[in-house]
């Protein structure tokens, strides 16, 4: 008897194991659909409505005012003087500090590194056999790179 349930206990691990890889084999799902079910968040996101478009901004400042009054609400809680919705929405919604070229205005240390970084670039195209690039339409290219992040 006890012989026995050994053997039934390696025969259902096996039978297992081959059942894990065919039903594996057989599902057309690949990694990339992985986890996208009914709950996933991806489906919610807009589909027509640009990122500048005047709806998905106009969206966006309610969004922060209605955010901004429930800070606003706990800071009454509190004792706290409330602050003036409308002028920290002005506030949050500024664009940031940008160039006369339309990119943001960058320290001179992150420029160097960046030129730096073209530089060796540069290095290795010569070594390569390739043709050196500008070195300040490169920076700036890198600098368009960053700023759309």
């Amino acid at each position: 008897m006890h012989a026995a349930f050994g053997t039934i206990v390696v025969v259902v691990c096996v039978v297992a194991i081959v059942i894990a890889v065919v039903a594996l084999a057989s599902s057309n799902r690949t990694w990339s659909e992985h986890g996208k079910g009914g709950l996933i968040m991806e489906r919610d996101l807009p589909r027509g409505a640009a990122a500048g478009a005047p709806s998905a901004t106009a969206e966006r400042d309610s969004e922060i005012r209605a955010l901004l009054e429930a800070r606003n609400a706990r800071r009454a809680r509190r004792g706290e003087p409330p602050l003036d919705v409308e002028a920290e929405l002005a506030r949050l919604t500024a664009p940031d500090d940008v160039t006369a070229s339309g990119l943001p205005a960058v320290d001179a240390e992150l420029r160097e590194e960046i030129r730096q970084l073209v530089v060796a670039r540069n290095h290795r195209r010569v070594r390569a056999g390739e043709p050196p690039l500008d070195v300040e339409a490169e920076v700036e290219r890198e600098l368009r790179k960053v700023a759309d992040l």
